[in-house]
């Protein structure tokens, strides 16, 4: 029997990356999938998911439309009648220092990473309530742990996930509901790719670098702590920000070569 057989699991940023790993892998451990992005999936990545999961759908909306959201997932609690996971993989990065910001990119930011995982656990939290059970999951990263220069917005971003989600677990424990972050290092998605081009290129490898283990993540490793996060043998575990990242956060390796 599969970890997630017979839940229910709304997966943001559906469409590519850590969601599209993440809703692949759900659906190889039993779990009906509600797919949300803006963007269309892959016919590829989604037909995979539809052949693995026991019930799929996805529905295109932004996650910063409360109005889009809110019809989304009472359309999925409509075809599936309870919501056991959800899972807010839908995010953007930002550059640049504070002087450098203009207002429109830094709420365009915040907007995606943070007010989009609030709308949908919003909208989600009545159903999980009324079932007295549920597993939230944001995707913070280790950015929210501790910066990195020239991504202001995207670091401040990622902090207030990480608070955001101490915050939840706090108020909704008493329910039944669990709620924690995840904070992986770099992934190898749509959203690093840029650092493989040239003028990038010796930033992404410095980047790499950084990583004990050399190396970005592959979407599917973090997919795997999003199962372990979603699934019973994470029973006993909320408000933690499960950290991913290869040894990116461990400290600095100095040789004497």
């Amino acid at each position: 029997m599969g970890r997630l057989e017979g839940k229910v699991a709304v997966i943001t940023g559906a469409a590519s990356g850590i969601g599209a790993a993440t809703a692949a892998r759900f659906a190889e451990e039993g779990a009906s999938i509600a797919g949300l992005d803006i963007a269309k999936p892959a016919d590829d990545a989604w037909a995979l998911v539809c052949d693995k999961a026991p019930d799929a759908i996805f529905s295109e909306a932004d996650i910063r439309d409360e109005d889009a959201v809110k019809g989304a997932i009472e359309g999925f609690v409509q075809r599936f009648g309870r919501i056991d996971a959800l899972v807010n993989a839908a995010g953007v990065v930002g550059f640049g220092a504070a002087h450098l910001t203009e207002v429109a990119e830094f709420e365009r930011v915040m907007d995606i990473n943070v007010k989009g995982s609030f709308l949908t656990s919003k909208h989600v939290l009545p159903t999980m309530l009324e079932q007295g059970s549920g597993s939230i999951i944001h995707l913070a990263s280790v950015e929210g742990l501790e910066g990195i220069s020239g991504q202001m917005s995207y670091n401040a971003s990622k902090g207030a996930v990480v608070l955001m989600t101490k915050n939840m677990a706090l108020d909704y424990s008493p329910s039944g509901i669990r709620v924690n972050c995840l904070c992986p290092g770099g992934v190898a998605t749509p959203m690093t790719a840029m650092l493989n081009v040239d003028g990038l290129k010796a930033i992404g490898d410095k980047l790499r670098g950084a990583h004990l283990l050399g190396r970005f993540a592959e979407p599917e490793e973090i997919a795997a702590a999003a199962l372990f996060l979603a699934s019973d043998d994470a029973s006993f575990v909320t408000g933690t920000s499960l950290v991913v990242d290869g040894g990116y956060t461990a400290g600095h390796r100095i040789t004497l070569e």
